[in-house]
């Protein structure tokens, strides 16, 4: 049996550990050397939040003393030998000169770390919980207390995984990519702004979904959305065969620009949601009706002709209706080329809007992030959280790939899919 794809962190773990394993000539024999190395990770683990604790304790980080405003400085440290489940192992503990500092992750007569404070530790580095979740986490488990401030310089180490996931390398082919934005407001230069959060959402050709990114900005521009599609262009995607998209300003010039074979489709569920929010309620039902007679068509020239009836019979009331849809026809009409299964794929953006009410779920007790580096944090810990649980594909895969293998023949070749 295969192995299972790797995570993004498990793969960053892995190339980690094999380098580390072949810079200092180790090699694994049996359980004795697993738990050699699971000691030696528990030990960075522990000093280095050990010295962020004593950190924060003194006010200033080590070299940095044109911030330091105490008379109390670091003082070396002492070594305290812990017990494990993985073994004894020694622990440098740092100390202060004025004897004040007083160790509250190890206290001072704690000689064993338990199964669950191993755990709980390795979740803190990998995951990195909410300041508020974790400092009450630890004082109900373990009688401990961190301050928020530590738990955060703890769990920003996270972020340069994040750096990873970002810059990750990705298939050569997708078969449909959704792009949309979340809103949050961050905390910058002293005063709360709106940040939009645009995420890319991949189908590949296997019919297995992934995030491909999330990038953070203050608005949309074609220049914002080129970097965006350089990007994913630099981490190996060759091809994109549909790109579906909530009229977001500046992407089709800027996904024509890297992938000029691309086919757009526009969001039909937001076209209709956009145009209609000003129809009274009284013509809203039969309105819809005869919208519907444009969006559901069997073809695009009996779309058009609906369309045109539509004009007739509601342009004198309610002349953007037709106006939006007539002006936007070249990117809403794409899904008239193909078959009914995938049709049902890309004529919404529903992929991408159930991953973001999943986001919202975890995001929504923070009315406020206190930086982007905060907010991209918590979204990337939720979305590994989120995607663990994609282990398949939809069920109509196999009749979609068939139709899109013929539709986009010629661009298929040469691929390795």
């Amino acid at each position: 049996m295969a192995r299972r794809k790797d995570s993004p962190q498990k793969a960053a773990m892995r190339e980690m550990m094999r380098d580390y394993l072949k810079n200092n000539d180790i090699s694994i024999k049996d359980g004795t050397d697993v738990n050699s190395i699971m000691r030696d990770m528990m030990s960075v683990i522990l000093e280095g939040a050990l010295d962020e604790e004593l950190d924060e304790e003194l006010g200033y980080s080590k070299y940095d003393y044109r911030n330091k405003e105490t008379d109390n400085s670091r003082n070396g440290h002492s070594s305290k030998t812990m017990h494990t489940s993985y073994g004894d192992m020694d622990v440098a503990i740092p100390r202060d000169r004025n004897g004040d500092y007083e160790p509250q992750l190890i206290k001072k007569y704690q000689n064993s770390v338990t199964q669950d404070m191993e755990e709980k530790i390795l979740s803190m580095y990998a995951k990195g919980m909410t300041t508020g979740d974790i400092e009450s986490h630890m004082r109900e488990l373990y009688d401990i207390d961190i301050s928020d401030s530590t738990i955060s310089r703890i769990t920003d180490k996270i972020l340069p995984i994040v750096k990873e996931w970002q810059e990750r390398p990705l298939e050569e082919v997708y078969a449909v990519v959704f792009m949309d934005a979340i809103h949050y407001h961050v905390r910058s230069e002293g005063r709360i702004v709106k940040r939009a959060v645009y995420i890319a959402l991949g189908i590949d050709m296997n019919g297995k979904k992934d995030v491909l990114g999330m990038y953070v900005g203050e608005n949309e521009s074609a220049k914002f959305w080129l970097s965006i599609m350089n990007g994913l262009k630099n981490r190996g995607v060759e091809d994109i065969l549909i790109a579906c998209v909530d009229g977001l300003n500046g992407f089709p010039q800027a996904i024509e620009a890297v992938y000029p074979k691309t086919e757009i489709q526009q969001c039909i569920i937001h076209q209709i949601r956009n145009s209609t929010k000003f129809v009274s309620y009284k013509d809203i039902k039969k309105l819809m009706a005869d919208l519907k007679l444009v969006y559901a068509a069997p073809t695009e020239e009996t779309a058009l002709n609906e369309l045109e009836l539509f004009k007739d019979k509601w342009d004198s009331k309610y002349p953007k209706i037709y106006k939006s849809w007539h002006d936007n026809w070249a990117t809403l009409s794409t899904y008239f080329k193909y078959p009914e299964a995938v049709r049902r794929l890309i004529y919404t953006t529903n992929a991408i809007e159930g991953f973001n009410r999943q986001l919202r779920k975890v995001t929504k007790s923070k009315t406020v992030f206190p930086s982007d580096d905060s907010l991209l944090k918590m979204l990337y810990l939720a979305t590994m959280d989120i995607t663990k649980k994609w282990t398949g594909h939809r069920q109509d895969w196999g009749q979609i790939h068939s139709q899109l293998e013929i539709y986009f023949e010629e661009r298929l070749i040469g691929h390795n899919l």
